[in-house]
């Protein structure tokens, strides 16, 4: 004999497919019960119809998805399915509130939206530097990209534009019609460079309170890199360092396995000033050091340890000078 329910009801059966018995849920059928029932479904316990039924007889065997086999099984009514209907609804939002409090998600969120907020930066602000650049063809276009955006803003023409930046008035103005459109894009750029402050400012603030050793050692937005990357911080914390050294190098490892010689650090280590701006030959080795120091610094973040300061910090920085001091010129070839 067997046990088969669902959350209205619970039927003993025996092997001829015969119902022996059966109980339906009758009190307190509310949402807010259903809902309860359901989640504890979910994690594998037994309806309290059903419970009743395997005290009752011995030597049965359950099946919480006998049900779906079962052709005989009762259909939901429409008072069922209205009910079964809203309490699916509610579970969803608690689902939702619970991954709203996981922090890896929030960051991941986060720092995806500030990766395609600056890629659309870029393309937007280098194409309204370029317009400028065909009108006010003195100015120096890479060292005042910031005073062009907010000159354009700020102007009712591109000769005003011209005054505030102290440059030269154009050989010609665009029509009405193109400066409005100039315009609104500069505007465009203007608020997309508020919108990544803001988004990198929370960044910050939310690396610094949940990684503050990693983002002591490598800056917040650094440390959430990773950790999205990585896919949580509690992945990032087991993840040996020779992994951590090379996340993000998803072309040069690609590469690698086709020959290529593997890649010595990924992008988030190589953004760091000790690395990037460091001589060729000696990156790969102030990478590893660091990843080293990064593994240890989050797995103090992620099982709990006291949180680097300024001093540990400053001593990791003068072990990177030492590097770079004991290796002033690139190894002879053989």
């Amino acid at each position: 004999m067997r046990i088969n329910y669902d959350w209205r009801l619970a039927r003993l059966i025996d092997d001829d497919d015969l119902v022996i018995d059966e109980i339906y849920w009758t009190s307190n059928v509310t949402v807010q019960s259903l809902v309860r029932r359901l989640i504890a479904l979910q994690k594998g316990r037994m309806s309290p119809e059903a419970r009743i039924l395997y005290d009752r007889f011995e030597d049965v065997e359950v099946n919480s998805e006998g049900h779906l086999e079962n052709n005989d099984w009762p259909k939901y009514n429409n008072d069922e399915q209205t009910l079964f209907d809203e309490a699916v609804i509610v579970i969803a939002r608690l689902k939702v509130a619970e991954s709203s409090e996981d922090m890896d998600k929030r960051l991941d969120m986060l720092v995806s939206s500030a990766n395609e907020i600056r890629s659309n930066w870029t393309t937007s602000e280098s194409r309204c530097i370029e317009w400028v650049g065909l009108f006010l063809t003195e100015i120096n276009l890479d060292i005042r990209r910031k005073e062009i955006i907010e000159a354009i803003v700020g102007s009712e023409s591109i000769t005003s534009a011209a005054n505030l930046l102290g440059t030269s008035k154009p050989l010609f103005e665009p029509s009405e019609i193109e400066w409005s459109v100039l315009k609104s894009h500069c505007e465009s750029v203007s608020s997309l460079t508020k919108r990544l402050k803001e988004q990198e400012d929370t960044i910050r603030i939310m690396a610094l309170e949940y990684m503050p050793s990693l983002s002591a050692l490598i800056g917040p937005l650094g440390a959430s890199k990773l950790l999205v990357l990585a896919g949580s911080r509690g992945r990032l914390a087991r993840m040996p360092s020779g992994s951590l050294q090379v996340l993000g190098a998803h072309a040069a490892m690609a590469a690698h396995r086709n020959g290529a010689s593997p890649p010595k650090h990924g992008s988030v280590l190589f953004s760091l000033p000790q690395v990037g701006k460091s001589p060729k030959w000696v990156r790969g080795k102030i990478a590893r050091f660091i990843a080293g120091k990064a593994s240890i610094a989050v797995r103090i973040d992620h099982f709990g340890g006291e949180k680097w300061n300024e001093t540990e910090i400053s001593k990791i920085n003068e072990d990177i000078k030492n590097i770079k001091n004991k290796f002033p010129k690139p190894p002879k070839r053989k």
